[in-house]
């Protein structure tokens, strides 16, 4: 075999059409083989030479996509340092951008022995661990263009490919569960008329089962457990995974695009699947393990703020590229539209505190590629300081916790919300104000894959989550959910209206608040986990989204919630004072020839609120004025932005309330949406109303009135 000397950049396995170039970083190394795999089983290694600022590297002439390839590390093994390399154990590249087969569990991929930690193993782990792929980089992209939409008209939708795609009775049995399912016209045409403009994929980067969970026969079916950072997972392929995944993930973004859609990557860059001193061996930990992973003062152990075992080292410059690599390609190559960064507050952890100033934002913030995109940082991880709700930079947007908290504490009844609902129906300017930001840094969310569904948060007050196998004891115990009166399923008629109408309360809440809205997967068709809230190993129909088909009464109530979702949605996208790009004043804005302020906020007869009303521990009701000729931004090309106006009555009070209309802010209202109905009242068919009016809210209930420009 021909070996030349090839060169240091870029890393990973790069084919020119003659050729592939392989580059690995390691400064633990004393040396190190490519290893290329062959379907008997058997491999012939290549020493890679040649070495660069510790970057070893080759060229192969004749090595052709589809060639599946791995390296062995000779180096120290001494734990007590940090250092784990191990010749016995074929790892995976870093930045494989496909990655074939999965793990076959046993003592053979770890780098000790189970009966003796602390005695090397020596075990040959390729017959039993996945395997690199070289890939094609070539793909059709056509015409495709990104939709770009920007946030104040985006409507996000949190999904799982599997989980999405599974159940549908439109797609072929082989369709399920994949990529190209995602691309499939009975997906597209469900997100479409949804009015969903960005699909969020839950992680998507190969990923791996756990040892514990396999041995349980269980399944990681989340995905927040990534092994290659480069790489489409492999099982959500119908094609194959010699680097076929690569294509079918790019026709998927392909036929998304074309249908509008943007797609955003949830993305794992705080840990990997390799775990702590106990975890298997299968590419970071026996490369560079101190160059890689945060370690403890006792090198043989990990620091963890993530309570997965190990946490990246966000100081290591070659971490840093690492991740700053995969989002560029990501963006260029495989055409994503933006990234969920899972448990964000670990990625500005240089050294010990989380630090808005940390390398990683600024690398981002400098970035022409990636700072051009969606970025939405889960803010927040398990280390001390780890809740950061609000602090992020002012490039980012973030999963809003505190919005979910408080709206799920409003309609559950809680006392002394009202004020804090009041900021977050708002865009939340106590957390994004001051800094810069404005209302579309909030993602406002109900649900999502973490947590309860929409059904389960008003059906269950207590997690079930037995069928994980850890005795109930996993999962968030304080859900801020309540089950209407009976725990799970029931047949009481009045339980399941009332159910019915805090599930609409809660879609018409989100999609009425400033800021940008995300819907989980399934939550329109009322999706039911039947109490678990931590499905992270359900990889199975109590986590696939049931799909509707004809027949009984429970489908034609989801059909009906779906149809309110629709309208909700698509009431929020008619009318842009549902989503201004500019915080409100709470005053008259000038030039708009409008004597009444942009918002104004009464209690349900009709006065002003008052301090002392705000101050109220009882209070739970009140009504909003959104004035849609103040509102203060310009459109895209410089005109006023003139709207209708809407009154928002809320009573998530356990009674019925009366509701006077306000006077001297319209004469004719029309109620265009009331929770209380199973249909919502879908918009236009309302009865209309004059100013002084009273009207009697049902327990629980949100009614909202139009006025015309």
């Amino acid at each position: 075999m021909q070996v030349w000397p090839g060169e240091a950049y870029p890393l990973g396995a790069t084919y020119d059409g003659a050729g592939t170039n392989f580059a690995v970083f390691t400064e633990a190394a004393d040396r190190v083989e490519l290893c290329l795999l062959h379907d008997d089983g058997s491999e012939t290694a290549v020493e890679l030479r040649e070495s660069d600022a510790f970057v070893r590297h080759a060229y192969l002439p004749g090595v052709m996509p589809g060639q599946r390839y791995g390296f062995r590390v000779h180096g120290p093994y001494a734990p007590e340092r940090g250092l784990r390399c191990n010749s016995a154990k074929l790892l995976l590249d870093p930045y494989a951008r496909a990655i074939s087969g999965s793990i076959q569990w046993g003592e053979e991929v770890y780098g000790y022995h189970f009966d003796d930690p602390e005695r090397r193993n020596d075990l040959d782990s390729a017959p039993h661990t996945m395997t690199s792929v070289v890939v094609n980089p070539y793909f059709d992209w056509g015409d495709d263009r990104r939709p770009r939409t920007e946030y104040h008209h985006t409507v996000i939708y949190e999904a799982h490919v599997k989980g999405l795609t599974m159940r549908h009775p439109g797609l072929p049995e082989e369709l399920r569960g994949t990529y190209a399912g995602l691309a499939h016209p009975a997906i597209i045409e469900h997100l479409t008329e949804l009015g969903v403009t960005a699909l969020e994929l839950m992680p998507v980067h190969q990923f791996v089962n756990d040892h514990r969970l396999v041995d349980m026969g269980l399944n990681n079916y989340w995905g927040y457990n990534t092994i290659g950072f480069f790489a489409p997972h492999n099982a959500y392929a119908s094609w194959g995974d010699r680097g076929q995944q690569v294509l079918e993930f790019k026709s998927a973004v392909k036929a998304l695009h074309e249908a509008g859609i943007e797609v955003i990557l949830d993305v794992v860059y705080n840990h990997t699947a390799e775990g702590n001193h106990l975890g298997p061996t299968l590419s970071f930990k026996g490369l560079d393990n101190p160059s890689y992973y945060r370690l403890a003062e006792d090198p043989r152990y990990y620091m963890d703020t993530t309570g997965t075992g190990n946490s990246l080292l966000m100081r290591s410059p070659h971490v840093l590229q690492m991740i700053m690599d995969s989002l560029r390609y990501w963006v260029t190559e495989m055409h994503v539209d933006g990234f969920r960064f899972d448990l964000a507050a670990t990625l500005a952890r240089q050294f010990h505190e989380v630090d808005r100033l940390s390398s990683f934002f600024d690398l981002v913030q400098q970035d022409p590629v990636v700072s051009q995109v969606k970025l939405i940082a889960e803010p927040w991880d398990v280390g001390e300081g780890g809740y950061q709700v609000g602090n992020f930079p002012p490039l980012w947007t973030e999963w809003n916790g505190k919005y979910r908290d408080t709206v799920r504490d409003l309609w559950r009844g809680e006392p002394r919300t009202l004020a804090e609902f009041a900021s977050r129906l708002t865009g939340s300017s106590d957390l994004y104000q001051d800094d810069g930001r404005r209302p579309l840094a909030s993602i406002n969310f109900v649900t999502c894959h973490d947590g309860f569904t929409l059904h389960d948060l008003v059906s269950y007050n207590e997690k079930h989550n037995e069928a994980n196998g850890e005795d109930n004891r996993d999962g968030e115990s304080h859900n801020r959910s309540w089950n209407c009166g009976a725990e799970g399923d029931t047949d009481d008629p009045d339980v399941l209206r009332l159910r019915a109408r805090q599930m609409r309360n809660f879609v018409a809440t989100l999609m009425l608040s400033q800021g940008v809205p995300m819907i989980s997967h399934g939550d329109e068709l009322a999706r039911t986990q039947r109490g678990n809230n931590n499905a992270y190993c359900q990889d199975n129909e109590l986590a696939w989204v049931n799909w509707p088909e004809e027949g009984d009464g429970e489908d034609d109530f989801r059909r009906r919630l779906l149809e309110f979702t629709r309208a909700m949605v698509w009431l929020r996208k008619d009318h842009p004072v549902f989503r201004r790009r500019r915080f409100f004043h709470g005053r008259p804005v000038e030039g708009t020839h409008d004597d009444l302020s942009d918002i104004a906020w009464f209690t349900p007869e009709g006065a002003e609120m008052t301090q002392r009303d705000w101050e109220s521990a009882r209070a739970s009701a009140l009504t909003v004025f959104l004035n849609g000729n103040a509102i203060s931004e310009p459109g895209q090309r410089g005109e006023r932005i003139t709207d209708d106006s809407f009154l928002l009555m809320f009573n998530a009070s356990p009674k019925p309330l009366d509701f006077v209309v306000p006077v001297d802010h319209g004469a004719q209202w029309q109620v265009v949406v009331d929770t209380a109905r199973e249909d919502g009242v879908p918009p236009g068919t309302g009865p209309k109303v004059s100013a002084g009016t009273r009207l009697t809210l049902t327990d629980r209930s949100l009614t909202v009135l139009q006025r015309p420009a």
